[in-house]
């Protein structure tokens, strides 16, 4: 693996050097980019204790903060960055890795969420380097570009970042492939193994791949595998159809399995969302997930509203959750009795820019 890690620095070393001096004299610097959002939300639960352990608005009966998103972006020629960092809840709580419910960074007052170099080797071939947002999945981190405030199952369960290397072909605006090697766990900085009760260095040793089609004008899918002896394998099909100019339909459907027979994973989640006006956008997230090996099933009925005001959305979201007795979390009703409904009311504000 190191020798193949060398090979692959070392040429693109070359095409570095031999490429500079033309782009020095050909491509003007783009000026640096800051963007970014902030969040706030409100959310109670119907019976009156806090349910539904997914990802981020934890809080119940409180008026509490999300994150600020803060990111910088430049591309001088045809060499460009991305840095972006997330102080707040919602961005320590996104370190779990492959899902087992063990937090990494909770005590954290950021989180990086992108930290990564990128170099145009052709118009249609790029390298890019280092901490880089999973390209597995429907549903981020940042709330910006999701429909709903909530997240699904199989957004908290999957990987949010991949460190690493990968390469992107763009054969058409229909089709791209992408390929790369990454850590050995997902969501960590740097490669790691556990030996006992020790840490020590681990390798480069997961693979990733994401194909990527356009089989009609506003249909997108993307075909994602990330696999390794160390974090496991996840196949994920990400899709969304733009069927009218009012009407959209995504998906996300996956399975993981965890190593050495360690369980996994495996959930379907449809977001039908139809714009009733320029301002007002409403959706549906329907989602069945289930952890293998008997670890029981839940569904999810989230119902949701973009309501756009410039710069700032609200977000309206009433959700619905059913699970089995075998499933992990733990839902009382408004006694502080064991159930396994749940219900919870939120509205969000988010501010991008």
């Amino acid at each position: 693996m190191n020798k193949i890690l060398i090979t692959i620095c070392l040429l693109t070393g070359l095409a570095l050097s031999s490429n500079a001096q033309d782009t020095i004299k050909t491509t003007p610097d783009a000026p640096l980019v800051i963007f970014g959002s902030v969040d706030t939300y409100w959310k109670a639960d119907f019976s009156g204790h806090s349910n539904i352990p997914t990802s981020f608005a934890s809080d119940h009966n409180s008026v509490s903060i999300g994150m600020l998103d803060l990111g910088l972006k430049k591309k001088a020629g045809k060499a460009s960055f991305v840095g972006e960092l997330a102080f707040g809840p919602r961005g320590q709580y996104q370190s779990t890795p492959n899902g087992d419910g063990n937090f990494l960074n909770v005590n954290n007052s950021f989180h990086i969420q992108n930290l990564y170099v990128s170099y145009d080797m052709t118009e249609k071939f790029n390298l890019s380097a280092g901490y880089m947002a999973t390209f597995v999945g429907y549903e981020v981190v940042s709330p910006v570009s999701n429909f709903n405030y909530s997240t699904s199952y199989l957004f908290t369960y999957g990987p949010f970042q991949n460190a690493g290397f990968k390469a992107t072909y763009t054969f058409s605006n229909k089709v791209s492939l992408m390929a790369g090697i990454f850590n050995n766990y997902w969501n960590a900085y740097s490669s790691y193994a556990t030996q006992g009760n020790t840490t020590t260095s681990g390798d480069v040793s997961t693979f990733g791949a994401q194909l990527m089609i356009m089989p009609v004008k506003g249909w997108t899918a993307y075909m994602n595998i990330l696999t390794g002896s160390y974090s496991g394998t996840e196949f994920d099909l990400t899709t969304a159809y733009q069927i009218t100019d009012a009407f959209k339909l995504g998906l996300n459907a996956a399975t993981f399995s965890a190593p050495n027979n360690g369980g996994g994973f495996s959930g379907l989640a449809l977001y039908p969302q139809i714009a009733a006006s320029k301002m007002v956008s409403l959706g549906v997230r329907g989602e069945y997930f289930k952890l293998k090996n008997d670890g029981g099933n839940v569904t999810d009925i989230t119902f949701t509203s973009n309501i756009k005001a410039g710069n700032i959305t609200l977000i309206p979201e009433i959700r619905f959750d059913n699970k089995n007795n075998v499933f992990p979390a733990t839902f009382v009703d408004s006694d502080g009795i064991s159930t396994n409904h749940a219900a919870q009311f939120l509205i969000a504000a988010v501010y991008a820019f």
